[in-house]
């Protein structure tokens, strides 16, 4: 496994409770958090039985992702359906994470 798919599992573990918080106010943006984060641990996993230029857009396609997911908390922050301060362990793990796919994808 690697380092950024167990970065993407503790990244989800600290979403579950906000996911949860923001579903009340916005369960669609809620439900994009989700699909986000599911997203990027999904294509990390994918990229490790991937080969060459496919391998490279894989992860590509996770720091994409992970650059959502950092948005979507954002924005659920600005909305009011989560302080920021409660979004702050999930952000910089979502920054962790998206420094560590775009190296994967180079």
């Amino acid at each position: 496994m690697l380092d950024a798919q167990k970065v993407s599992m503790e990244l989800i573990e600290v979403l579950r409770e906000i996911v949860a918080r923001v579903r009340t106010g916005s369960p669609d943006l809620a439900d994009q958090v989700r699909r986000a984060a599911t997203s990027v641990a999904l294509n990390l996993a994918e990229g490790t039985r991937r080969q060459g230029r496919d391998k490279k857009r894989v992860y590509r396609i996770a720091a994409a992702e992970a650059e959502e997911l950092k948005t979507a908390l954002a924005v659920a922050a600005a909305w009011g359906d989560v302080e920021a301060a409660q979004v702050a362990a999930a952000l910089a793990l979502a920054e962790r994470l998206g420094a560590m796919t775009y190296r994967l994808a180079r």
